[in-house]
């Protein structure tokens, strides 16, 4: 008598019912079981066979094999639209607003990107005032670089300052007492990247609720970069800027798809650089980068002016004194006209296109361009 179990064999299927698993075996619905007996049935039988081809390729057309990665985009469309649809208790100021829009945007980057892309090099690029530079960095001391100079909004209002008590104004020397600080500590390298992640993300909030609870009570409060003073309320959109930036300088390190702001928001931007060319213009005049100016004008008064044209998303029109920063601009004093997109006209203010290959429409004075275009690249910093 043998030890061996009898082989226990499935019961046959009639023709009939394996035909009527054909649907379900095409959508992968049947059991293990049932799948077994189509497959062996499908040898034998030619009709069966070619009905399951059918099938399957109807099924296919169903459903397409679509990759299950969601679109890196889709999250900044859902935070605007629940921002756009549903006001916040405590509403954001409107100078805020592109700061809380652009932190949202960065923060959806960060939690988007691998452990490997946060080492990847990230490059940053400005201009000096004299010709284009360049600095490769971690992403992580990217973020802490923000970090270091939202911290100049942060002690305006009355928040911790991240780089300590007794830190300098100039944007570039917190951010090196800042790295300095860091690479002392072992941080981030010691804590990972999500810990620098974790505590500009807790910083940007704290802001965006210290302006939203004072909200015009602090608008006007000076904040000091050191060579120059914005109050608070242009800080907001400074500081919305560079993460746009910088947020951009990541995304295109990592290959990950990033937009530009917000028409409203990008227009705040577009007005401030605007509206800081007359002091750039005085400042590379002391420091003997451009020509002195060809006429003395009084404060308040009209003088030369440079009409600058930003078009498409964020644009508008604005007149830019040519010969004092306190002069007033004026189209009747206009003696060159400048045209460019507004993407592209950020792009020269932060300092990632030379002036010299800016797209821009120009007619006019060709020395008053020359050094508006010039100004213009100037205001971007590390």
């Amino acid at each position: 008598m043998s030890g061996t179990a009898p082989e226990t064999r499935r019961p046959q299927a009639t023709h009939k019912v394996l035909k009527s698993l054909l649907g379900a075996w095409a959508l992968a619905a049947c059991s293990s079981e049932e799948t077994a007996a189509v497959e062996e049935h499908l040898t034998d039988c030619a009709t069966c066979a070619d009905e399951a081809v059918r099938l399957r390729d109807a099924v296919a057309l169903l459903h397409p094999e679509d990759s299950l990665d969601l679109d890196p985009r889709l999250r900044s469309r859902v935070l605007a639209s629940c921002l756009g649809r549903r006001p916040a208790r405590v509403p954001v100021p409107d100078w805020a607003a592109p700061y809380d829009a652009e932190t949202a945007r960065l923060d959806a980057l960060l939690r988007d990107i691998g452990e490997a892309e946060w080492r990847a090099p990230v490059r940053l690029r400005w201009f000096d005032g004299e010709r284009p530079m360049a600095r490769d960095l971690s992403a992580a001391a990217v973020i802490g670089h923000l970090m270091a100079v939202d911290g100049l909004a942060a002690t305006a209002l009355g928040l911790p300052d991240p780089v300590g008590p007794g830190a300098p104004d100039s944007p570039t020397e917190r951010t090196e007492a800042l790295w300095a600080h860091q690479a002392a500590s072992g941080a981030p390298d010691r804590h990972g990247p999500g810990a620098a992640h974790a505590a500009w993300r807790e910083q940007s909030t704290a802001l965006i609720r210290g302006a939203s609870f004072a909200a015009d009570e602090v608008a006007e409060l000076p904040v000091s970069y050191g060579a120059f003073s914005l109050p608070l309320r242009d800080s907001f959109v400074d500081r919305a800027f560079e993460c746009w930036v910088h947020a951009s300088d990541i995304a295109e390190a990592v290959d990950y798809p990033y937009d530009p702001p917000a028409p409203g928001h990008l227009r705040h931007m577009v007005g401030l650089a605007a509206r800081m060319l007359p002091a750039a213009l005085a400042g590379r005049r002391r420091a003997g980068l451009a020509p002195p100016a060809r006429t003395l004008v009084a404060a308040g008064t009209p003088g030369r002016t440079l009409h600058l044209e930003v078009e498409g998303s964020g644009g508008g029109h604005w007149y830019v004194p040519l010969d004092s920063p306190g002069a007033l601009g004026s189209p009747e004093g206009t003696v060159a006209h400048v045209a460019l997109d507004g993407v592209e006209f950020c792009r020269l203010a932060a300092g990632h296109i030379p002036p010299q290959d800016a797209a821009v429409g120009r007619t006019g004075d060709s020395e008053a361009i020359e050094d508006v275009l010039l100004a213009t690249a100037s205001l971007s910093r590390l």
